[in-house]
């Protein structure tokens, strides 16, 4: 078995690497701060349109602005509890047994916790902090990528000829942090409940070469070893599917579970050179979900691209 998937199932020991990941793998069945604000947000905007109120009137209830609501119903901020208290039992007063006061108040405790992203979690540039909460959290993750093996997919080796020979040039210490970082998000593959995870790839991101040729028919195999996990599907989009949409961008698709019957809390997260933006309006969930869909049938299927994986594995061998 891989180094990579025995550290990420059994928290091996390596130099330069921390011991805990398994450790930390258990921590993740914990909402982190960032998803337990973005739930909290997301149940008090459908308790508030099931009452019938807009934002000016819900926010006349405790003394706030349309503004301030908005920022709350979307995750930006949280309310001190006993404000948010207050806001229950307003809206309980108008829909009776639609809100569980218990379950939102539970929820947004620790949704203001600070300190996550100290250590060598600080490599995390701060627009994609909000997608590592995510993935944490999401009971399913798909994920369109277009010129390199994605993160949770990459091997230790990989990993570090991206942060030394690709020319990000870290420091050493920086790319030891930077390896934590990464192992640690690939034990969401792994852990209790872990989410369905779905990967189309597009035929450039085995192709290109990191490091070595040697390294790339390793990080295949890898790849394709990951791929048997029973809550992981990966196909890959080949140079000549004719039906293939125009994706000319990486995406990831993020669905996480929602108490009650408010649905699940989806976003959309789109990733350039220097920033990344998440998108949670229906209209945009709905045209990436059309999207996927369109790849996914692009693709080859997991049986077919397991062996193109393993073709490609060869002919870097060679």
């Amino acid at each position: 078995m891989d180094v990579v998937m025995q550290a990420i199932r059994r928290g091996a020991t390596r130099k330069g690497v921390s011991s805990k990941i398994k450790g930390r793998c258990d921590a993740l069945v914990m909402p982190t701060p960032t998803v337990r604000r973005l739930l909290v947000g997301h149940l008090l905007r459908h308790v508030r349109e099931e009452t019938g109120l807009d934002l000016d009137d819900a926010g006349k209830l405790i003394g706030k602005t349309n503004s301030t609501m908005s920022r709350v119903e979307r995750g930006h901020t949280a309310l001190p509890q006993h404000v948010l208290q207050k806001l229950l039992a307003a809206y309980e007063e108008s829909a009776p047994g639609v809100i569980d006061r218990d379950e939102i108040l539970d929820l947004a405790r620790g949704s203001q916790d600070r300190g996550r992203w100290s250590g060598y979690r600080s490599v995390y540039s701060k627009y994609f902090r909000m997608a590592v909460d995510l993935e944490a959290d999401a009971s399913a993750i798909f994920q369109y990528q277009n010129e390199i093996v994605p993160g949770l997919l990459q091997s230790e080796e990989y990993i570090r000829a991206l942060f030394t020979t690709a020319q990000l040039q870290l420091s050493d210490q920086s790319t030891e942090d930077a390896l934590e970082a990464r192992l640690e998000r690939q034990a969401v593959l792994t852990k209790r409940d872990a989410p369905h995870v779905s990967f189309v790839l597009s035929e450039s991101s085995i192709r290109r070469v990191i490091g070595s040729r040697e390294l790339m028919a390793n990080q295949l195999r890898h790849l394709a070893s990951i791929a048997r996990l029973r809550n992981v599907q990966v196909q890959i989009l080949p140079f000549d599917a004719a039906t293939a949409p125009r994706a000319t961008h990486d995406f990831n698709l993020f669905r996480v579970p929602s108490p009650g019957n408010a649905g699940p809390l989806e976003f959309v997260y789109v990733e350039d050179f220097t920033d990344g933006r998440y998108l949670d309006r229906h209209d945009d969930v709905h045209a990436y979900t059309l999207l996927w869909q369109q790849l996914v049938a692009a693709a080859l299927d997991p049986v077919e691209s397991e062996k193109f994986i393993a073709r490609a594995a060869d002919e870097f061998a060679r």
